[in-house]
């Protein structure tokens, strides 16, 4: 007679547990030219240098990592057109719109409270400086 185990069943994913792949999309999303990228394709498509002009501060080689993770992990569609010039449009997937509406969320809030932390930061720094 032969005793058989059942399979493990896979545990739901956990942000909170250091082995959760989770992780390593949230790192993706919420990076800071991840969570801008998102931001500007929630407007509409880019090419590759309107998108570079219109993130303020990121440098060429830091979009195009930052585009190619984002396109791995689903989020990004790059349309690359067989002209000449080469023509490369980037557009949020199905997927791509609903993160990046929610880490715009996130963005639009440290806009309106940018000022509070700041007071915040100010008051800490003189009660360690006393």
């Amino acid at each position: 007679m032969s005793v058989s185990i059942p399979a493990a069943q896979p545990l739901p994913p956990n942000v909170m547990d250091a082995m959760c792949p989770s992780r390593q999309v949230l790192e993706h999303v919420t990076s800071r030219w991840g969570v801008l990228v998102l931001a500007a394709l929630l407007e509409r498509p880019y090419r590759f240098s309107e998108l570079r002009r219109f993130i303020g501060g990121v440098s060429e080689k830091m979009l195009a990592q930052t585009l190619q993770t984002l396109e791995r992990d689903g989020f990004v569609h790059r349309d690359a057109q067989p002209v000449i010039p080469p023509r490369v449009d980037y557009s949020l997937t199905a997927l791509g719109r609903e993160a990046a509406e929610q880490v715009w969320a996130l963005a639009r809030w440290t806009e309106r409270h940018v000022d509070d932390v700041r007071r915040a930061q100010e008051v800490y720094d003189e009660a360690r400086a006393s």
